[in-house]
């Protein structure tokens, strides 16, 4: 039996897509809807504004209850206004995106009765999601690798001590593409604000391999010094 819903006023939402890396994979976290419109579906955390609240403010107060993450940098992407993108009315959301290291995280559970589930899903094998929230991911996932391109977002997502195998396969993750390793060890060093440690991965059944660190003082010294030369 259809449930009948009401209909509301042109609003605004908040939907986040937050991106982590784990065993060679790059993923996104998803709730398990409770509610309608599209119970039980699986969607991009994501929940209307309150209208005593700003934009930011509900951004961080929905991935906390949908979650329970809190205090991530989020940063605000891209704005979906089609007319029809909601079944209730016209809602217009403010996507946000973040990239947080999934290990060492709390478990995520949702903190409110909205949703019934939080899971990272591979970017690779996502189940069918509500509204026009693949519409949502897919354009986060351009701007992510787009930024890869100029920024050093890619540290973000792994530990703070990794090799040169853990980074190449997060840049294959993202872009989607097989690297060859020769070139993109020589490109990635070459840099210069990879600072290779005097240490090597334990507990691997296979020839350790050496572990860097990124050197965010170096590269900030690096980008500094590239737009004074503009």
């Amino acid at each position: 039996m259809e449930t009948s819903l009401p209909k509301f006023d042109s609003t605004f939402s908040i939907d986040c897509v937050i991106f982590g890396f784990e065993a060679g994979e790059l993923k996104v976290l998803l709730i398990e809807r409770n509610q309608e419109p599209f119970k039980d579906w699986w969607a991009l955390p994501g929940n209307l504004v309150n209208n005593d609240e700003g934009i930011e403010d509900a951004a961080g107060r929905i991935l906390d209850e949908l979650t329970g993450l809190r205090e991530l940098h989020m940063e605000q992407f891209h704005t979906f206004g089609e007319v029809d993108r909601h079944p209730q009315g016209r809602v217009i959301t403010v996507a946000y995106f973040a990239l947080i290291r999934i290990n060492g995280k709390k478990e995520v559970k949702p903190m409110t009765g909205f949703a019934k589930n939080a899971s990272w899903h591979s970017i690779n094998d996502l189940p069918k999601l509500a509204f026009d929230h693949i519409k949502i991911f897919e354009t986060s996932i351009q701007k992510l690798r787009r930024r890869l391109s100029y920024q050093p977002i890619a540290f973000e997502l792994l530990p703070e001590k990794f090799t040169l195998t853990q980074l190449q396969l997060l840049y294959e993750a993202i872009l989607n593409k097989k690297l060859d390793k020769r070139n993109f060890r020589k490109k990635m060093l070459s840099y210069g604000f990879l600072k290779e440690l005097d240490e090597k991965q334990k507990g691997v059944s296979y020839r350790a391999a050496k572990l860097y660190k990124f050197d965010r003082r170096k590269y900030n010294k690096i980008f500094q010094n590239d737009m004074n030369a503009i």
